[in-house]
């Protein structure tokens, strides 16, 4: 699976996730707020693991 998501913020209030391949570059970068909105439409079939929200639901 792929490694953990992190919150970076190159410049203030422009907060983003970002996946990091094997040798440190960014393999995905996804906008805070376009991610928090479709987690909300979206029902998830799957749990995910601690760092990995934005591949199935929280645990509550």
């Amino acid at each position: 699976m792929a490694n953990e998501r992190e919150l970076i913020e190159p410049t203030p209030g422009d907060k983003r996730y970002v996946r990091r391949d094997g040798e440190g570059r960014f393999k995905e970068v996804e906008d805070v707020g376009r991610a928090s909105a479709q987690d909300q439409k979206r029902e998830a079939k799957s749990e995910s693991r601690p760092g990995h929200g934005d591949r199935g639901d929280r645990r509550s």
